[in-house]
């Protein structure tokens, strides 16, 4: 019998929230997908750290997790976007709540030596 076909036992449900967007990559990309739509190309340029391979590896993961859509446009040259599902969207308030945390921390532990690139648009808070 295969694992999926087995019950899944969980200690804590935290543990089935970070099975889907744990890691290093997955909030971020969401995140910045909280913002609209976004082409590969705009995810590159907004996770200037991540290669191409794990950001569409990332994407397909979410992708299967059925939150995030891959959305290609039959064209040349070929346009391919990405954005939250209506379950995807389900995940907007954590991710926002995790980025205000986060500026806190950095103040808190960094204060004025560190800065964020990107934070929480004002309207978003």
């Amino acid at each position: 019998m295969s694992e999926s076909e087995q019950d899944k036992i969980y200690n804590t449900a935290v543990e089935a929230t970070l099975e889907v967007i744990g890691g290093k990559w997955k909030p971020i990309i969401l995140f910045h997908l909280t913002f609209g739509k976004k082409r590969n190309g705009e995810l590159m340029g907004l996770i200037p750290a991540i290669t191409q391979k794990v950001l569409t590896q990332q994407l397909a993961e979410l992708a299967e997790d059925g939150v995030v859509s891959r959305i290609s446009y039959n064209q040349v040259p070929p346009k391919v976007e990405y954005e939250l599902t209506d379950y995807g969207w389900s995940l907007k308030e954590i991710l926002h709540l995790m980025c205000r945390w986060g500026d806190t921390h950095i103040q808190r532990v960094h204060g004025d030596r560190a800065r964020i690139l990107v934070g929480v648009p004002q309207e978003a808070q």
